[in-house]
């Protein structure tokens, strides 16, 4: 089966995450969307990003999950990976990457 994306805003996507509630789509977004405004102010030249989530393992109550974002910044792509127990620190953690790759 073949994911939509959904799209926030006009450059930043989600693929992989159809299968989230509410709640926690709500809190996704907000997530995104903080590291998104940051990441256009800190870039040479925004352009967008886009976050994929893989589940790596799954069993009930108990999930790994993998986080790849890329944000394209002036053509240049910057890229990180992230796998966790907790969808949200994963999302965290991948987007702090990609922000100290864009700072240095």
């Amino acid at each position: 089966m073949e994911d939509e994306t959904i799209s926030l805003g006009g450059n930043i996507s989600l693929m992989g995450f159809r299968e989230l509630d509410r709640p926690q789509m709500v809190v996704l977004k907000k997530i995104v969307g903080t590291y998104g405004k940051k990441l256009s102010e800190i870039c040479k030249k925004f352009e967008s990003l886009h976050l994929t989530l893989k589940t790596v393992h799954h069993i009930e109550k108990s999930q790994i999950f993998e986080i790849h974002a890329k944000c394209m910044d002036n053509g240049t792509p910057i890229t990180s990976t992230e796998t966790d127990r907790n969808l949200f620190v994963a999302v965290s953690s991948a987007l702090q990457k990609v922000e100290k790759m864009i700072k240095v």
